[in-house]
């Protein structure tokens, strides 16, 4: 892959499109245009754990922010993608959805109020409305 490619990115939790902006030994810089997968909440090294000493409260990557991403996890992309903006709405709107779900799982409700407070970040970052 080269600079200037499309591409889709995994980091950590989350996926997104980007664009190569630079290639090095081991990683790709990705500038980040779409969100596909919001990233998880909680601790990455506990996952689906509620009692952990820190539990943290996950933001996707930001629009044109650039990450630098281990190379097995960048993948090729063709075709049309949504604005970032939407695409964090969708993106939030599908975790949100799936978190509702199971109201009984203390790690799923947890989440969802961490979400929550990464809503409110959202609204005033992006002037993005969420229902």
């Amino acid at each position: 892959m080269e600079i200037g490619q499309i591409v889709t990115a995994f980091n950590k939790t989350g996926k997104y499109i980007g664009e190569i902006t630079n290639v090095r030994q081991d990683t790709y810089t990705v500038r980040i245009l779409s969100v596909l997968t919001h990233p998880k909440q909680g601790d990455l090294h506990n996952p689906n754990q509620v009692d952990v000493p820190f539990f943290h409260e996950r933001k996707a990557l930001a629009f044109r922010e650039q990450a630098n991403i281990p190379l097995k996890m960048v993948k090729p992309f063709e075709g049309e993608f949504p604005n970032y903006n939407d695409s964090l709405k969708a993106a939030v709107e599908k975790l949100s959805g799936e978190l509702e779900s199971k109201p009984e799982d203390a790690y799923y409700m947890r989440s969802l109020e961490a979400l929550r407070g990464v809503i409110k970040e959202y609204e005033l970052m992006y002037s993005i409305k969420f229902e």
